[in-house]
C-alpha cells in the first residue's frame, strides 16, 4: 500500500481508501460482512474509511462504528452531511442548524467522540459560505471534527469556499471528494487543477464507474450488477451515453489484457496515477470484492498504458456528464435564468 499526505494537513492516507456506501441496505452487506471487509482492509494497510449520514439511512455509519470499535485511533475516519435524510425541509443542506444536528447524529451512530474529516456532501446553494464555514470552524474548535472538506463541488465553488474562508477568517476546506474514473474525466479540466492550486487533498469516488470498470460488464453479456438493479437507466445500452461507455470498456479490456492487468487494476491504477489524487475510494459489497480491488494497491501504470487509455477516453472528457451531480442550479431551475 502506498501512503500520501492528505493535502496540507500532514495526515498520511492510504492510496486506496474504504468507502462504506454499500454497507447495509444499499449493497445488502451484513454487519458480519462489513466487519470482515474492515478487518481485511486494515490488514492490507488501508487507514481511511469514508461514510455518510445518508448511506442506508444511517445504517452504514452504525455498521462502521461497530466494525472499528476498539481501534479508532488507527483509522482516519471520514463522514459527510448535507444530502436529504428525511422529508422535513431542514433535514438537508449545510446550514449551522443542520450541520450541528447532523454531526451529533453521526457521532452517536459511529460510537465516537470526533471524526477526522467532516465533508459537505453537496454544495448547498441556499446557504452562504460564511454560514457553513463558521459552523464547521466552531465544530472543529469544539473538538468534534479535526478537518473539514467538500464533496462534488464545481471548481468555481471550491475557489469561492477558499476565498470566503480567507475573507471571514474562518477554517477552510482541506479536501475535495469528486467523482473520477477513466470514463468520467471532466474534473481533469478544472477541479483537479484547482485542488492542486489550493493544496487540497482529493478522495476520488466511483473509480470503477459504478461497476462499468469492474470487469463484470462486457459486450454481449447481460448486465446484472447490484447497481443496475436499482439504477437501470444508467446501464441501458440503448442510451447513447451507455453505449459509448460499453464501447470504451471493450477497448479498455484490450489495453488491460495487453498490459497483463485486470480491469480493476487498470481503473484504480489510472485514478491513483494522477498527481492531484490522494486516495481512490473503493466500495466493496463483499470480502471477495475487496480482495479483487486490493490487488490494485501497488499498481503503477506505465506511460504507454496511460497513453493507450487517453486514446480511448480523451483527457477531460466525461462519457456521462449528466451523472456528475454538480450541475449549477442556474441550469436546473428556469427561474434562475429567465425574467
Amino acid at each position: 500500500m502506498q501512503y500520501r499526505t492528505l493535502g496540507r494537513t500532514g495526515v498520511q492516507a492510504s492510496s486506496l481508501a474504504l468507502g462504506a456506501m454499500n454497507f447495509g441496505r444499499l449493497g445488502r452487506t451484513t454487519q458480519d460482512e462489513a466487519t470482515a471487509i474492515v478487518d481485511a482492509a486494515l490488514a492490507a494497510g488501508i487507514n481511511l474509511i469514508d461514510t455518510a449520514d445518508v448511506y442506508g439511512g444511517g445504517e452504514s455509519e452504525e455498521m462502521v462504528g461497530k466494525a472499528i470499535a476498539g481501534r479508532r485511533d488507527d483509522i482516519v475516519l471520514a463522514t459527510k452531511a448535507g444530502l436529504p435524510t428525511g422529508e422535513e425541509r431542514n433535514h438537508r443542506g449545510a446550514s449551522r442548524r443542520r450541520l450541528v444536528t447532523a454531526l451529533d447524529g453521526s457521532l452517536r451512530r459511529l460510537g465516537v467522540d470526533h471524526v477526522d474529516l467532516y465533508q459537505i456532501h453537496r454544495w448547498d446553494p441556499s446557504t452562504g459560505d460564511e454560514e457553513t464555514l463558521s459552523a464547521l470552524t466552531d465544530l472543529q474548535r469544539a473538538g468534534k471534527i479535526r478537518y473539514f472538506g467538500s464533496s462534488t463541488f464545481p471548481a468555481y465553488r471550491i475557489v469561492q469556499g477558499q476565498w470566503a474562508a480567507r475573507e471571514h477568517h474562518l477554517g477552510r476546506y482541506v479536501t475535495e471528494q469528486p467523482s473520477y474514473s477513466i470514463l468520467q474525466r471532466g474534473i481533469e479540466a478544472d477541479v483537479l487543477p484547482v485542488t492542486e492550486e489550493y493544496g487540497l487533498g482529493v478522495l476520488a469516488w466511483s473509480p470503477l464507474a459504478s461497476g462499468w470498470l469492474s470487469g463484470a460488464i462486457r459486450a454481449g453479456r447481460e448486465i446484472t450488477t447490484n447497481r443496475s438493479t436499482f439504477m437501470p437507466q444508467r446501464f441501458d445500452t440503448t442510451v447513447p451515453a451507455n453505449r459509448a461507455r460499453l464501447d470504451a470498456v471493450e477497448q479498455l479490456a484490450t489495453v488491460a489484457g495487453d498490459a497483463g492487468l485486470t480491469m480493476i487494476q487498470l481503473a484504480l491504477g489510472f485514478v491513483t496515477a494522477h498527481p492531484a489524487v490522494t486516495s481512490a475510494l473503493i466500495g466493496p459489497r463483499t470480502p471477495d470484492h475487496l480482495h479483487a480491488q486490493l490487488a490494485a494497491a501497488d499498481t503503477v501504470l506505465t506511460p504507454d498504458v496511460l497513453d493507450a487509455i487517453d486514446a480511448v477516453v480523451a483527457p477531460g472528457v466525461d462519457l456521462a456528464a449528466h451523472e456528475k451531480n454538480d450541475t449549477p442550479p442556474a441550469l436546473l431551475d428556469p427561474s434562475r435564468r429567465r425574467r
